[in-house]
C-alpha cells in the first residue's frame, strides 16, 4: 500500500468567523459567512463564543483545519478577537480590500458574492488566493 497518494485533507474543520456588526459591511459579512456555510466552503462559528472564551467553542476552534477571519471594517474586530483568544494562524480578509466600504457599500447579491468568491478561494483553493 503505497503512502504516496495519501488525503491532503485533514480532520478538522474549515471555519468562518465573520463580523456580525451594525454597519453595513457587517451585514455583507455575515450574509456571506451563512451563505458559504450553505454551500459547504466552510462553517460559520460563533465570534461572540470566542469573545466570550467559552470553552467548546474554544476547543472547536482549536482543532480546526483552517480559519478564516473576515472583518467588514478596519477596526478588525474578529481578527483581533481571536488573537485575544490565542489564535495566531488563521486567514484574514477585509471587506475594504475588496473595495467595499463601511457606510456606503448596501447588502446587495453582487457584494456578498465578492466576499464569497474571495472566502473560497483563500479556504478552498489558498494557493489561488
Amino acid at each position: 500500500m503505497s503512502t504516496e497518494n495519501s488525503c491532503e485533507c485533514s480532520g478538522g474543520p474549515k471555519l468562518i468567523f465573520a463580523c456580525s456588526g451594525a454597519a453595513d459591511v457587517g451585514a455583507i459579512t455575515d450574509q456571506a459567512a451563512r451563505e458559504m456555510t450553505k454551500q459547504g466552503i466552510g462553517k460559520m462559528f460563533c465570534m461572540a463564543g470566542i469573545g466570550g472564551r467559552v470553552r467548546g467553542i474554544i476547543k472547536t476552534t482549536e482543532s480546526a483545519d483552517r480559519i478564516l477571519a473576515i472583518d467588514g471594517c478596519s477596526l478588525n474586530c474578529v481578527k483581533n478577537s481571536l488573537e485575544l483568544a490565542g489564535f495566531d494562524t488563521f486567514d484574514h480578509l477585509q471587506l475594504a480590500d475588496l473595495g467595499i466600504e463601511k457606510g456606503s457599500s448596501p447588502l446587495t447579491e453582487e457584494n456578498i458574492n465578492k466576499v464569497i468568491a474571495k472566502g473560497k478561494k483563500i479556504l478552498i483553493h489558498p494557493n489561488n488566493g
